[in-house]
């Protein structure tokens, strides 16, 4: 008797998770990635912490031929990790039910959150049969690492933890930090240029100790990595989670009550650099991890976007202001529980 054929599997769709401390530079590479996907037709799911989601309106406003409005996907409900059945699977679904599927789909997290439970919803049957996470990235800000802004001091940790393993840290920064280290494939060193040569490799070292092993590290400036390198390492994440510890793996949730945000709407900003130096001693003063968000400029026809990690500011314009929107500054403040909220506010309102 002849047999027929095997049938051959359908093909699923990579999707790869970028993760990464606040203001790393998630957002600048992945638009980078749409800049040169090759016409590739991808789909964009954005989680912000916060009230106001920023990212979405960045990638939106950044004008690459084929990434309309639709592809991109924003879940403000919280953290992905933690609103998975709500939020997060019935946006996969819904995607993958288009006519016409996303050829790859690009999952960029909030600062705050953990990757691993967010993989570990791959193993929802209605998704795992057609999509695989491709790889889990890990962006890192390089300059405020070293500067143990957000982390710690990764050479002195790890040199600790090898002389004691059983050592725990508490600092929720760097149990988040560690998490997203751990579970990577690859880590994005970004912000390279403003390292010096020493710097960089002692940033690699301190890395490869905290990573798994194998983990490529990828040294980058502005985001800049070829997408051949980030998408396609077919790493089936879901399938190895096992090797990818985590502070957490012991925990049924984890949330984010270390953490908190607002947003604080200004007026009109007639010198923005100015404006980002007066801002940064608000930072400073407050010990504020983030901020992110837009001013106005009076007599300019775009709107002029603001990041801010710890200390550091970086402004441009991004996008004309639209005809039906309203020429209103607003910023995101991100920080440890316990910032004084009013206080911040009548500070950055005073700027002005």
């Amino acid at each position: 008797m002849t047999q027929s054929p095997a049938r051959r599997a359908p093909t699923r769709i990579p999707t790869t998770v970028i993760t990464g401390f606040l203001g790393a530079g998630k957002t600048t590479l992945i638009r980078h990635l749409m800049e040169n996907a090759g016409g590739r037709r991808i789909a964009l799911i954005i989680n912000e912490f916060g009230d106001v989601g920023m990212d979405r309106e960045i990638l939106a406003a950044c004008g690459v031929e084929g990434c309309t409005e639709d592809d991109i996907v924003e879940l403000a409900n919280g953290c992905i990790c933690c609103t998975v059945a709500d939020d997060f699977l019935p946006t996969m679904e819904a995607l993958l039910a288009r006519a016409a599927p996303p050829e790859h789909i690009i999952i960029e997290t909030s600062g705050l959150a953990l990757p691993k439970p967010l993989v570990k919803a791959f193993d929802w049957p209605a998704i795992r049969s057609r999509v695989t996470v491709d790889g889990v990235v890990a962006v890192v800000d390089g300059r405020a690492v070293l500067d143990g802004f957000f982390a710690g001091d990764l050479a002195g940790m790890a040199a600790q933890k090898a002389a004691d393993p059983a050592l725990d840290h508490d600092n929720p920064l760097e149990e988040v930090f560690e998490d997203q280290v751990l579970c990577a494939d690859m880590v994005v060193l970004n912000k390279a240029d403003l390292l010096a040569p020493g710097e960089l490799d002692t940033l690699v070292k301190a890395l490869e100790a905290e990573a798994r092993p194998g983990t490529r590290m990828v040294p980058v400036e502005h985001g800049r990595v070829d997408p051949a390198v980030v998408l396609g390492l077919v790493a089936g994440v879901e399938d190895d989670l096992a090797a990818r510890p985590s502070h957490h793996d012991t925990e049924e949730d984890h949330d984010h009550d270390d953490f908190e945000s607002f947003v604080v709407e200004i007026g009109p900003v007639r010198e923005p650099t100015a404006y980002a130096k007066a801002l940064t001693a608000v930072v400073e003063a407050h010990g504020i991890l983030r901020v992110k968000g837009y001013l106005d400029v009076p007599g300019k026809p775009m709107r002029h976007l603001l990041q801010g990690v710890g200390p550091r500011m970086a402004g441009y314009f991004d996008r004309p202001w639209k005809g039906d929107e309203s020429r209103q500054g607003r910023l995101v403040v991100i920080g440890l529980r316990g910032l004084n909220e009013s206080v911040i506010r009548e500070a950055i309102g005073k700027l002005v």
